[in-house]
């Protein structure tokens, strides 16, 4: 087997067997890879690069919309933000803005860096319950 498909196969079952607070972090750290890629395609005036990897993060921002649990009341305060990054990825695509994309690399890093700490919280908790039982 070629390294390319171990690499694969360990992608894949790192999603299959991820929490979903897992996968969350996942989408997150997806969407900065994304970001940095698109900014690079910018300063290297390659707009294709710029362009796709900008709608991969606008598609991981939609999905984080759409997952989003709307009973949970952080839900409101949530989507509004979620819509700017969106804006910003897309005034990032159409004029070539790195502040933009910049900006919503900043907004997605202190999501991630907010869930990281709740996924990390609630192993801690897990383990700590599954200790007493």
């Amino acid at each position: 087997m070629s390294q390319q498909h171990y690499q694969q196969a360990y992608k894949s079952n790192s999603v299959n067997t991820a929490s979903p607070g897992e996968l969350t972090l996942m989408l997150y750290n997806g969407c900065l890879k994304f970001i940095k890629y698109a900014k690079k395609g910018i300063e290297d005036g390659n707009f294709q690069m710029k362009n796709t990897n900008i709608q991969k993060a606008q598609s991981i921002i939609n999905e984080l919309i759409v997952t989003l649990d709307q009973g949970a009341p952080i839900a409101k305060e949530m989507m509004p933000l979620y819509d700017y990054i969106n804006r910003l990825l897309i005034n990032g695509n159409v004029k070539n803005d790195l502040e933009a994309l910049t900006e919503a690399s900043n907004l997605v890093a202190d999501f991630r860096d907010t869930w990281k700490e709740v996924v990390k919280q609630t192993r801690t908790m897990q383990y700590s319950q599954g200790v007493q039982a």
